[in-house]
């Protein structure tokens, strides 16, 4: 038979070696891994939690900052007003929450958004996905920890006089050198992690209570010293400032996801996840709501300026009801803020051993304890990774990062739900959103907006987190995937 092949043409070259390579990659990058595969992978954690549980691992991990800390640094910026910031971003928080609702209660796995993705959308989302998850809990674990210092060194004020020097309490940019307080806190946290999901649920449980009581006692102490006058002008910087405000409070509202991280803990993942992540969030906009109106109703809204230790100040200075309730405040704080970091650093390492276990990041992160059944040597890389940046790094700058991170992690929750809406309408769900796709639309919309309220510098370092987050997963992620071995891999390029 006639070879018909131009002398051009080897005999065994390859047709089209660029494009072979090239559809090889974008292979990888789209391939989900399917639902069913997620949740038989579940089952190395140790189930030991309950509704109840779940409900104060989310009210733990989103009660205290926000109201205690970043109140202060909100108030300068709309107001009296701030209220309404605080309805703008509980109703952003709730239109995703009802997403998460929905996913946790369909994928009972440890990985939150970052798992919901996953199964969804295509892997390179579900890597962005989780790499925005580590912003917004590591470095808000490490926002966190800065709070805790300021109500130390109130209290210590309050009570022995003394406080402790600005070069050891503070970050460098603002006056101090390393942060001690902030690392404290988080070495705390981690030695009650690693004793075990159980133990350190319970002693979350308890300093839940202690803050929620915290509040109430702080808001009964400030509805006293109300003044009408304290509310006019009620928005002196216009609807701008609500949003603004509203967007570095959306900060306030990282947490209430954390139910969702503990999906392989959960005795009854379908049903518990749902409840508790909404009851938690109802719960802690409520408080949130009744706070600021007492704090901003007993203290003139442009002394907040530069105010540390927000409530403290505002029980010392503006209700005149002596240093007794100030310390009982700060006792208060100390213990809520210490909740959060304790919550918060419990679904970050939560987080990061789902995606170990994909093989996106080293396998270190996904190696459990026989003994206690939790990442042990998760939690002691992660916990100290935290404690050094939150030893040198202002509040400020880490709020805002954590905030818009956290904002694109909720937006693709809610375009999950309708993905999976559409494509897998057979699978059980425990949860259903309310009037889809008006609700996961109007939440993803409202994720935008946030987003959009938030300055540039935010929007260079949030550039420059993915940029990072994406040279890691093409270096490393997508070459280790576990998803490889049912992947077709393209012809090799000499």
């Amino acid at each position: 038979m006639e070879d018909r092949r131009t002398p051009e043409t080897p005999r065994n070259a390859p047709t089209s070696p660029g494009r072979s390579a090239a559809a090889g990659v974008a292979s990888r990058l789209v391939r989900r891994k399917p639902v069913e595969q997620l949740t038989a992978e579940t089952g190395q954690l140790r189930r030991s939690l309950g509704l109840a549980q779940l409900t104060m691992i989310s009210i733990g991990a989103t009660l205290g900052t926000g109201i205690f800390v970043v109140l202060g640094e909100a108030v300068p910026k709309a107001g009296p007003a701030v209220v309404l910031s605080f309805v703008l971003a509980g109703l952003t928080a709730l239109f995703s929450a009802l997403s998460y609702a929905e996913l946790a209660g369909m994928i009972p796995a440890s990985g939150s958004s970052y798992s919901y993705t996953y199964a969804t959308l295509d892997e390179l989302v579900a890597w962005v996905c989780g790499w925005c998850l580590i912003l917004e809990y590591g470095v808000s674990v490490a926002a966190v920890a800065v709070g805790w210092g300021q109500y130390l060194n109130e209290l210590l004020h309050l009570t022995v006089g003394v406080t402790i020097p600005q070069v050891f309490s503070q970050p460098p940019g603002e006056g101090g050198l390393i942060n001690i307080p902030a690392v404290v806190v988080v070495l705390l946290a981690m030695f009650l992690l690693l004793g075990g999901a159980r133990e350190s649920a319970r002693a979350n449980a308890v300093m839940v209570v202690i803050k929620v009581a915290t509040l109430l006692v702080f808001c009964a102490v400030a509805f006293t010293a109300v003044r009408d006058g304290n509310f006019t002008p009620f928005m002196p910087l216009g609807m701008a400032g609500v949003s603004a405000a509203g967007a570095t409070l959306f900060f306030s509202y990282i947490g209430f996801d954390a139910a969702s991280t503990a999906g392989e803990e959960a005795r009854d993942a379908r049903k518990d996840l749902p409840r508790a992540i909404v009851l938690s969030l109802l719960v802690v906009t409520a408080l949130y709501c009744l706070v600021a109106l007492a704090a901003v109703g007993a203290m003139p809204w442009s002394r907040f300026a530069d105010a540390e230790a927000v409530l403290s100040q505002v029980l010392t200075q503006a209700t005149g009801a002596g240093v007794l309730w100030s310390v009982l405040l700060s006792v208060g704080a100390l213990v809520a803020i210490s909740s959060v970091v304790l919550a918060v650093l419990y679904g970050q390492t939560r987080i990061l051993f789902s995606m170990s276990r994909d093989g996106l990041i080293p396998r270190v992160f996904s190696r459990v304890d026989e003994r206690t059944g939790t990442p042990r040597k998760n939690v002691v890389i992660v916990s100290l990774a935290v404690a050094v940046l939150s030893a040198a790094v202002p509040l400020g700058s880490l709020a805002d990062a954590t905030s818009i991170g956290t904002l694109f992690a909720f937006g693709l929750v809610n375009v999950a739900v309708l993905v999976l809406r559409r494509s897998r309408p057979e699978l059980p769900r425990g949860f259903r959103v309310p009037l889809s796709p008006v609700t996961p639309l109007l939440g993803a919309g409202f994720c935008l907006y946030m987003m959009a309220s938030l300055g540039a510098d935010t929007w260079l370092v949030f550039l420059g987190w993915m940029t990072a987050g994406l040279v890691l997963y093409f270096s490393y992620g997508m070459r280790r995937s576990r998803l490889n071995a049912s992947t077709p891999q393209a012809d090799p390029v000499e």
